[in-house]
């Protein structure tokens, strides 16, 4: 078995695999490492970006270290509306700098021409975050992104890949889990490691599953970058993170 992960990150797991069931296991992860300069972090999953790589780096440029989170979901789970707009809520009061990723598809984006084409953003919302917010649409260089020194935090709906590239780049991290075994590794990130906090996702669903209220977004998000427990989770990211590639 080759796996995507490295014995210092789930040692129990590793010997428990190798020891108790027998069986043979080589952990060459985290795989996303491979990307090495900027070009290759920025192509990274084999998709062109919806945003410039230049552009998006300019924009954390101009932040201070460790202030901006990163809020992406992945590439299948959909949101509704109605959750896009507590989410977008959510962000806005936490204070918080922030890049947001949206994925929609082409059923949700129809007739999103004109008028109505951000229906899902509260009225207004891109006007009062201006300057401490960027949204993405579509396809972002999440490696990019999570290795610039302006980003503190990673909301993730905890899929494989994203968790070990927030790990890597040393961030805590909002659990969001949706499906398949995201909230396994969610109780990896908030209970084993103590590296993140649950925004209070519990029922499994295929695309979307429970519907998070903006209280929560709010209370995650600056549980993550100011709480009183963010330094303490902030260092042991960053240990992790220090540690992948010599395994």
């Amino acid at each position: 078995m080759i796996v995507n992960s490295f014995h210092e990150l789930e040692p129990s797991y590793v010997d428990h695999y190798r020891n108790a069931l027998g069986k043979r296991a080589w952990h060459i992860g985290p795989v996303s490492l491979c990307n090495r300069n900027l070009q290759e972090k920025a192509q990274r999953g084999g998709k062109g970006a919806s945003i410039d790589g230049h552009e998006c780096l300019k924009w954390l440029d101009s932040r201070g270290p460790g202030s901006v989170v990163y809020v992406c979901f992945g590439t299948t789970s959909k949101f509704s509306d109605a959750q896009l707009q507590e989410i977008a809520t959510g962000l806005e009061a936490s204070g918080q700098d922030f890049v947001w990723v949206v994925s929609r598809d082409r059923k949700q984006e129809k007739g999103n021409e004109g008028e109505g084409q951000d229906d899902w953003l509260p009225e207004g919302f891109e006007k009062r975050i201006q300057g401490r917010g960027l949204i993405i649409r579509g396809w972002a260089p999440q490696v990019l992104i999570l290795d610039h020194r302006s980003v503190g935090g990673f909301v993730t709906h905890c899929g494989w890949n994203s968790v070990l590239e927030g790990i890597s780049a040393g961030l805590p991290m909002v659990t969001w889990p949706i499906f398949a075994e995201q909230f396994y590794n969610e109780k990896l990130v908030t209970e084993v490691l103590r590296i993140g906090v649950g925004v209070g996702a519990r029922r499994w669903a295929r695309l979307v599953g429970d519907f998070v209220r903006k209280e929560a977004v709010e209370r995650a998000v600056k549980e993550i970058m100011v709480g009183e427990r963010a330094g303490e989770m902030r260092g042991r990211a960053r240990s992790f993170g220090g540690i992948g590639p010599t395994s």
